[in-house]
């Protein structure tokens, strides 16, 4: 019996990944006229484009967005950071946020990826932590962002939680742009990505339910420059107890 559940398994993962790679060829020339519009104008074009590839994708992979507000989302620009933990947290971030204009930070490596990388480089504001001068760059891309009312989409772990526990270690860029720019964050957790896709093999996709939770925003008109460790920890916090709250069932361990 479960010889034949893991052949089903592959099989559906296979056509997942047809599906995928289908909706990106037929969708590839609509982004490069997108791209013909400016980096504002066009940037929200691709996000459409985006969103409807997401939007096609989970209905076709069987998958059903859930949206939970703990709070109702406020009608400006925020910061959202999010808890990484599946290559599904991206369709999940698309669907969750489809009224919004917004921007994810993302890894400069992906781009390398033929044809995928053009969706990746319009989508994204691209970051390579790697090269300081690369990164400032990408920070002070943030930044304009917010200031024309374009909210920002961050993973604060920067890549995969693989330990077990809620979330692993925070980097300081998002909570040093939102000090700086007195920008409110408002924390998103994915609590089924992992289960739908996680990290350890393309072959792992099923279907199923994939709720966002969107927590209440945590306002930093209380933090001055240089206390983005303070912050961070305070959110961090927040975010860990939310996950272990909601039973998230990545989690091995925690404190």
């Amino acid at each position: 019996m479960r010889v034949a559940a893991k052949i089903i398994q592959y099989i559906y993962s296979i056509y997942a990944f047809a599906v995928f790679l289908l909706l990106m060829f037929a969708l590839f020339p609509f982004v490069l006229v997108a791209l013909l519009l400016g980096r504002e104008k066009g940037g929200n074009m691709v996000y459409s484009i985006c969103r409807f590839w997401a939007d096609t994708a989970l209905f076709l992979w069987g998958i059903k967005p859930v949206c939970l507000y703990e709070t109702p989302l406020e009608n400006r620009a925020s910061i959202y950071v999010f808890n990484h933990i599946s290559y599904m947290d991206i369709p999940a971030i698309l669907v969750s946020l489809r009224h919004r204009n917004f921007r994810i930070l993302a890894k400069a490596e992906m781009a390398k990826i033929p044809v995928f990388g053009t969706f990746y480089k319009a989508a994204t504001v691209m970051v390579d932590r790697s090269n300081p001068e690369k990164r400032a760059e990408s920070v002070k891309t943030l930044v304009l962002l917010l200031k024309n009312n374009i909210s920002v989409v961050i993973a604060p772990e920067g890549t995969f939680n693989t330990t077990g526990k809620p979330l692993k270690e925070f980097y300081n860029g998002a909570f040093r742009i939102a000090i700086e720019t007195k920008t409110p964050i408002r924390p998103m957790l994915f609590l089924d990505t992992y289960s739908l896709l996680n990290y350890h093999s393309i072959f792992s996709q099923c279907p199923g339910k994939c709720r966002t939770v969107f927590l209440p925003e945590i306002p930093v008109d209380g933090y001055y420059p240089g206390e983005e460790d303070k912050l961070k920890a305070a959110v961090f916090k927040i975010m860990e107890t939310a996950l272990i709250r909601y039973k998230a069932n990545w989690i091995t361990q925690h404190d």
